[in-house]
């Protein structure tokens, strides 16, 4: 029988896109990568090798600096290696969303117990840069227009995974909340969205106010995990 671990590994490793890319647009595939799908095994045996449910979390979509080369969303190399004890040999360079995302996994207990009730994903899985930088799906009018039925396919695919429906969170309380929103109240994906302001406004524009926010997370996520 397979774990909620072998599927989210296959999910993940099946990831293409399929559906026409702008120009000047480049997708982020670091399953392509014999080491990220080495480091993704070990991880996913390691923190998901049962079959409950969890509550997913929905990010934008993968960056250049965390999932974008870990495969692990929103962990960096270094978190990789020191927070969930998973060597690499990645660049060992650290990514503002991560920090922030590790520091509320480590106030609610540890991985461990974190990710025992909680699965990360995006709304759209497939990462995209322009110009060598990051690049929201929505910031990109045709892009945005483009990746409907890709991500209508994707949620449905990791809600078979085994996904709570009653609830998930989504990280970002602008644009990626009214996509995620318009989305769901035509498939009905799931019975509620709750938004929280994404990790990266928070490390860029309200550092100092970080306690206000992880107080905020940890507050939404012990709700949910009961």
């Amino acid at each position: 029988m397979t774990t909620f671990g072998n599927r989210a590994f296959d999910f993940l490793k099946s990831l293409q896109p399929n559906f026409s890319i702008p120009a000047k647009i480049d997708c982020l595939l670091p399953f392509e990568s014999e080491e990220v799908k080495s480091v993704n095994q070990v991880f996913y045996d390691k923190y998901f090798n049962d079959n409950n449910s969890r509550t997913a979390i929905l990010g934008i979509n993968p960056g250049r600096f965390g999932a974008g080369v870990t495969g692990v969303n929103f962990t960096d190399p270094i978190k990789l290696e020191n927070s969930l004890g998973i060597k690499n040999t990645f660049i060992k360079r650290n990514e503002l969303s991560s920090d922030f995302v590790y520091q509320v996994i480590d106030n609610f207990g540890g991985p461990k117990i974190f990710y025992s009730k909680f699965f990360i994903s995006s709304v759209c899985p497939i990462g995209f840069t322009s110009n060598g930088k990051n690049l929201n799906y929505y910031d990109d009018k045709k892009l945005k227009q483009n990746i409907v039925e890709f991500v209508f396919q994707c949620l449905t695919k990791q809600i078979k995974i085994g996904l709570q429906i009653k609830k998930v969170i989504c990280l970002g309380e602008g644009s990626n909340f009214k996509f995620l929103n318009e989305l769901n109240k035509k498939y009905k994906f799931f019975e509620e969205i709750i938004p929280l302001p994404h990790p990266r406004f928070i490390m860029q524009y309200r550092r100092k106010q970080i306690d206000d926010y992880l107080e905020n997370y940890l507050n939404t996520l012990i709700n949910l995990a009961g």
